[in-house]
C-alpha cells in the first residue's frame, strides 16, 4: 500500500500515531470512533532494534486500519535529515505490512507535549518517560480533529 494523503486514510477503524525518533518511537492509538488519541507506549531504539517489529505487533493487536507518522519538517518548511529518517522508517513499515500510511507535520509537537505535562505537574523524570508517546498523541489528534472538522 502506498503512502496516502491524510484525506485518503480509511474512514473507519483505529489509527496508530507514530512519532519516530532516533532513540525512541512514541506511539499513540485512536479509539474506534476516532474522537481521541491516547498515548500508548514508547519503544526504545538502538542498533539492533529498530522498533519495527513492535510497531507491526501493535498494528495487529489493535486491528488498525491506518497509520499516521509524524514528519519533522524544519521550521522553514524544508525537509532535513530527520524528515528523511521518518520517511525511511515509514517505508520500512510498508515493506512489512500493507496498510495505508499518511504523514502529518509534527513541528512543535514535542514542545507542546512538554508544556502540557509541566502544566499537569509531572516531574522531569515522568515527563521524559512519556514525552514521545504524548507527542505521538498530539500528532494523531491533529489528524482526528481534521477529520471531525471536514
Amino acid at each position: 500500500m502506498p503512502i496516502v494523503e491524510i484525506e485518503n486514510l480509511p474512514s473507519k477503524g483505529v489509527l496508530i500515531g507514530i512519532d519516530p525518533g532516533s532513540k525512541r518511537i512514541g506511539v499513540a492509538v485512536s479509539d474506534m470512533e476516532r474522537i481521541i488519541a491516547s498515548p500508548n507506549s514508547v519503544i526504545e531504539r538502538n542498533r539492533r532494534r529498530s522498533g519495527l517489529d513492535k510497531i507491526i505487533s501493535l498494528i495487529a493487536d489493535y486491528e488498525a486500519t491506518g497509520i499516521v507518522v509524524g514528519l519533522p519538517i524544519n521550521m522553514n518548511g524544508t525537509f532535513g535529515p530527520r524528515a528523511q529518517s521518518a520517511k525511511q522508517f515509514a517505508n520500512n513499515i510498508l515493506s512489512k505490512i500493507e496498510i495505508p500510511l499518511a504523514f502529518q507535520d509534527e513541528r512543535l509537537t514535542t514542545a507542546q507535549a512538554e508544556r502540557s505535562m509541566i502544566e499537569a505537574g509531572l516531574s522531569r523524570q515522568r515527563r521524559s518517560q512519556r514525552i514521545d508517546a504524548s507527542a505521538a498523541a498530539i500528532i494523531l489528534q491533529t489528524v482526528l480533529d481534521r477529520f471531525a472538522n471536514a
